[in-house]
């Protein structure tokens, strides 16, 4: 695994600044891949937009107990 020479207009990784690795583009490394996965699944970046109608706790009918 090489990365790719810094020159003026090569990638950089969005992580640590290091040159871009071919193998883990946009990354340097598998490393800063794991770090900006984690941060997504943690909520850390969110994807603007209006907000999702919550799904898992469905309405459910109520009841009838025979009580007026």
């Amino acid at each position: 695994m090489v990365a790719e020479p810094a020159s003026a207009g090569a990638r950089v990784c969005p992580i640590c600044q290091k040159p871009t690795d071919s193998a883990f583009k946009p990354f340097c490394s598998k490393r800063c891949a794991d770090i900006d996965l984690s941060r997504w699944l943690k909520g850390v970046y969110v994807v603007p937009g209006e907000a999702a109608v919550d799904d898992e706790a469905p309405d459910l009918p109520e009841k009838d107990d025979g009580q007026p």
